[in-house]
C-alpha cells in the first residue's frame, strides 16, 4: 500500500485534541467544587442563589380569591361575612380600596374601619389603597399566609404589602 491510499489522520487530530482539552477542563472544574464547598460550608450554587434572593426586594403576593366581599346596602357586614367563611390559619383578608382624585382621606378611613372589623374576627388582614378612576371597595379572602414552621419565601402576618 502506498501512503496515498491510507486515510489521513491529521485531519481529525484537532478534534481529538479539543475533546481532550474539554474533558480536562471539566475535570478541573469538578475537582474544585469540593474545595469551595469545604471553605464555605455551602454549595457554591446555593450561596449564589441565596445572595441573589437577599438582594431582591420582597415580592407582594396575593393569592387568588377564595371568596370575595363587597359591601352592599342591606347585605351582611364584613364581620358577619367572615363568620360564614370556613376558618383556616392560612387565610388572609386583603382589603382593596380605590379612590378617585381627592378621595384619599376617605379611602384610608374606609380601609382602616374594614381592617379593624376583620382583625376583630381573628383573620390576618392587609390593606391596599390605590388611586383609580372611580371609588371601589372590596375584600378578598385568600390562602396566601404561611403557617408557622412551613418553608417559603412569603412573609406571614397582617399588613403585608400595604400600610394601614
Amino acid at each position: 500500500m502506498t501512503s496515498a491510499s491510507l486515510p489521513s489522520r491529521s485531519s481529525h487530530s484537532w478534534q481529538l485534541i479539543l475533546a481532550d482539552l474539554a474533558l480536562i477542563l471539566f475535570l478541573l472544574a469538578l475537582s474544585a467544587l469540593p474545595a469551595a464547598e469545604a471553605e464555605t460550608g455551602k454549595k457554591p450554587v446555593e450561596a449564589r442563589a441565596r445572595s441573589e434572593d437577599a438582594q431582591r426586594p420582597a415580592a407582594f403576593e396575593v393569592a387568588a380569591a377564595q371568596a370575595l366581599f363587597r359591601p352592599v346596602a342591606g347585605g351582611p357586614s364584613l364581620a358577619e361575612w367572615l363568620a360564614s367563611q370556613p376558618r383556616d390559619s392560612r387565610a388572609t383578608l386583603t382589603v382593596f380600596v380605590r379612590h378617585p382624585r381627592n378621595g384619599e382621606a376617605a379611602a384610608w378611613s374606609t380601609a382602616r374601619s374594614l381592617a379593624r372589623e376583620a382583625e376583630a374576627s381573628g383573620v390576618a388582614v392587609r390593606t391596599v389603597v390605590s388611586a383609580g378612576e372611580e371609588g371601589e371597595v372590596y375584600a378578598s379572602l385568600g390562602y396566601d399566609a404561611l403557617v408557622p414552621g412551613a418553608g417559603g419565601s412569603r412573609q406571614r402576618g397582617a399588613g403585608q404589602g400595604g400600610a394601614r
